[in-house]
């Protein structure tokens, strides 16, 4: 009975808040050049997004870091949906109904730097998630957006979100590949069928010529030293492209396991093998880099 009051009251509040914040779909609620928001289901979505910070932000945790796995598994059973970020124009896209790998993984770290900030506003979240997921903080186009691991990587390490620990958690190899994959493959991404489009993720794959980056082979996975939370990006044999995969890491038993949206089990779920067994049965997978949030 406590349980519940204690759920009927996050809820009550959470409606409260939303009534005094509620803003249009297209609201202009972030600092970015375009200041406009997509929403799968504004009323649910920001509803239940201020639900998850008001009760994170009333849980001990010494960092955001901490705050991953809980928030994570708050969506197991979601539907997995591919592509839930496209759209025409651009905008800084909401959905915590359904994921894509990266989606997924972009909405709890957004959740977990707000709660962390000990902030409950989904405008607060949404601020968040745009610093995530696009260069420089800021939503403009379809090419502002980090389509690349490395690109998100780099640049969200630029301005102090994250670090990427893969070459101090085990012995690591490293790649070096040019990351050219979008624009080889035109055809796959509506997107860039617009010239300018097409010609700024060109720009942007510049930067990754013979780009060197960290891995852990799947043979060095148990010695790893990975912590619940981590990111873990599953790194790619394609060429051209760096990362095809994208979960968190929880600890089971004292082992690893992948807690991601699955296309293949289509939904969020913690993988029923542990990550080194995951890795050796996943197709074109090399091995994994690992990116944690900064204290």
């Amino acid at each position: 009975m406590q349980r519940l009051s204690i759920r009927f009251l996050i809820t009550a509040l959470a409606a409260l808040f939303i009534a005094t914040q509620s803003l249009s779909t297209s609201a202009q609620i972030t600092g970015g050049a375009t200041g406009r928001v997509r929403f799968h289901n504004e009323a649910s979505d920001t509803t239940r997004i201020t639900e998850i910070l008001i009760a994170e932000t009333s849980r001990e945790a010494r960092n955001a870091q901490q705050r991953i796995p809980e928030i994570a598994r708050l969506f197991l059973d979601a539907p997995y949906q591919a592509a839930t970020l496209e759209g025409d124009p651009e905008m800084v896209t909401i959905d915590i109904d359904e994921f894509d790998c990266t989606s997924f993984v972009e909405t709890v770290l957004a959740l977990a730097i707000t709660a962390d900030e000990n902030r409950s506003s989904w405008r607060d979240y949404v601020y968040n998630l745009e610093r995530l997921r696009y260069r420089n903080a800021t939503c403009t186009d379809y090419a502002s957006r980090l389509h690349y691991f490395s690109d998100w990587v780099v640049d969200n390490s630029h301005r102090g979100l994250i670090e990427e620990v893969t070459a101090r958690i085990a012995s690591p190899s490293y790649q070096v590949k040019t990351l050219d994959y979008m624009s080889l493959n035109r055809d796959q991404y509506p997107a860039l069928k617009d010239s300018l489009q097409f010609e700024r993720i060109k720009n942007a794959e510049i930067g990754y010529r013979s780009h060197r980056f960290p891995y852990i082979k799947p043979g060095s996975i148990r010695e790893a030293k990975l912590q619940e939370g981590d990111i873990v990006a599953i790194t790619s044999k394609t060429p051209g492209l760096d990362v095809q995969h994208m979960g968190f890491i929880v600890i089971e038993k004292k082992v690893p396991y992948l807690l991601h949206a699955s296309s293949k089990a289509g939904k969020v779920i913690i993988d029923k093998v542990p990550l080194a067994d995951y890795l050796t049965r996943t197709k074109n997978a090399s091995g994994i880099r690992v990116v944690r949030l900064k204290d």
